[in-house]
């Protein structure tokens, strides 16, 4: 295969909504970092002050999935020490619906199996 082949196939697989909602919903760590974007705390040492049991490691890893996903920007200040914020695109707040769905279906789950 081709350089230009590959590189259209990622690019195609990286544009699946289906495979984004996969690999963001499949993960852990990627719902709880798309809930503190939502909720204000977009810097990730903040990000991780907040979350118990969140490496640099992973938070860096989800951080950068969801922006190669085109889900959140990430802003850049010229400062010393630098400063980093991500916020989320016009597609990331609609992609947020689909999170909203997920996690009303879980709660509707969770009531049903407490009335049991």
């Amino acid at each position: 295969m081709e350089l230009q082949d590959k590189k259209n196939r990622l690019k195609r697989e990286e544009n699946n909504v289906g495979r984004m909602v996969e690999s963001i919903i499949g993960c852990k760590w990627s719902l709880s970092v798309l809930r503190l974007i939502r909720n204000g705390v977009n810097r990730p040492g903040e990000m991780q002050r907040n979350v118990e049991g969140l490496s640099t490691k992973v938070l860096n890893e989800r951080l950068t999935k969801l922006y190669k996903f085109g889900i959140i920007d990430k802003i850049i200040y010229p400062e010393t020490p630098p400063r980093v914020e991500y916020n989320f695109t016009e597609f990331g707040q609609k992609f947020l619906q689909i999170v909203d769905v997920v996690e009303n279906l879980q709660s509707e789950l969770n009531n049903i199996q407490d009335d049991v």
